[in-house]
This record gives structure tokens, sequence and C-alpha cells, in this order.
């Protein structure tokens, strides 16, 4: 059996970071057993008995496997892969897409995020565009590890500008925190927070940004009717 504790595995030590390198089957495995033991030691001093209870004996090992493939699931594998066309039309007017369904957990009390993602994009009209179903995998693959939304809108945009280099883009986020609704103040499930970041020709024009605003909300309130 691989001993997960001693092997060095390159770890990116900061929550919302990606290993440098995927994890391997085998160390994945190992990753889930080291977990189940721990949520095993967390069950005991909280004095649930995980042994003999039927709703709990098989809990630690589906949470680690959920930790590992789900949750974090982002931080373990390889990022998505982009998938470029020609921008044969030299398109070069703003492209909005959204809303994208955005599930992450809480950096802070591992509670749950949950909303949407709107993402708008200025092409470079000699430049290359992608399919829009990427922007989805790329939101899912920086979602997927703890996080906190002043960050998750940064690293999201900034992926995308590396990746496809375009003129102008923003990243818009609007998401509910369970950390603030099963906790806490417990607040409605109403209140969400909302951020947005612009990167290039989005950060400098205001019309761009009116623009980009606009139709957040009206595919907000598309998706609603």
């Amino acid at each position: 059996m691989m001993n997960f504790h001693t092997r060095d595995l390159n770890l990116a030590r900061l929550c919302n970071d990606a290993l440098a390198k995927p994890l391997t089957e085998a160390e994945r495995e190992a990753m889930m057993i080291a977990a189940a033991q721990k949520v095993e030691e967390l069950f005991d001093i909280l004095r649930i008995d995980h042994r003999n209870d039927h709703n709990t004996r098989e809990t630690p090992q589906r949470v680690a496997k959920m930790y590992v493939e789900e949750i974090l699931g982002g931080r373990f594998t390889a990022p998505p892969k982009i998938t470029e066309f020609d921008n044969a039309q030299a398109y070069d007017q703003l492209i909005v897409t959204g809303p994208i369904e955005l599930r992450s957990t809480c950096a802070h009390h591992l509670m749950p995020i949950y909303g949407a993602a709107y993402i708008g994009i200025l092409p470079s009209a000699d430049g290359k565009i992608i399919g829009l179903s990427k922007y989805d995998r790329i939101v899912e693959y920086f979602a997927s590890r703890l996080q906190i939304q002043e960050e998750l809108v940064k690293q999201i945009g900034q992926y995308i500008m590396d990746m496809t280099a375009p003129r102008g883009l923003a990243v818009r986020i609007s998401a509910v925190h369970m950390c603030k609704t099963q906790r806490g103040v417990r607040a409605s499930h109403r209140s969400r927070m909302v951020n947005t970041y612009y990167w290039g020709e989005m950060a400098e024009n205001a019309e761009s940004k009116r623009e980009f605003l606009q139709e957040c909300t009206a595919l907000d309130q598309s998706g609603s009717a």
C-alpha cells in the first residue's frame, strides 16, 4: 500500500490551487483511504458511532470519495482542453454566455456556494474563438476546490485570458453562500454575493461594461421566465 502521508506529491498548499501534476489513480485511491480514516477520527471525537450505526457506517468512505472526486476534483485533475476555431468572419463584438451553473465550497466553513457565472468576451478579429461549452468546463474546474468568490472570479478570467488572449474579458458571479444561510446569521437564500472582474478593453471601456451587465440581466431574466 502506498504511504500517502510520506511521499512527495509536489502538493500545492493553497486550497484553491491545483497540484503541479494531476493525481494518478493509485494516488487518488491512497488519498481517499487516508481521508476516510481522518473522517472516522472526527466522528469518534464528535461521538458519532460509524461502526454500528446503519446510517453512518460507511459515511467516512463516502465523504472521502466526495471530497477527492467532486468537491476538490479541480485540484487533482488537469485543466480542461481548449478547442479553438478560426474566427473566419473576423467577429469582434461582445459575446456573452450564461448563466453557467456554479457549485463550489467555501474555504472558510466548508459549506456549499451555488449560483451562476456569466462570461463576456471581446474576441480578436484575427484571433481564435472557443466552443461555448468550454466556458462551462472552465468554471466547473476552478469551482471544484475550496474557494472564496473574490478569488474564483479572477481565476476563471485569468485562465481564459492566458489561454485565448481575447481583446477583453469580463467574468461575473452571483451566488448564495450557505456559510451565511445555513449557519451564523442564517440569512435568506435570496441573499447573494455578486462580483465582477474585467480584463483588457472590457476594463477600459465603460460602454462595453454597460452592455455586458445588460446582457447578464437579460440572460438571468430569461432563465427564470
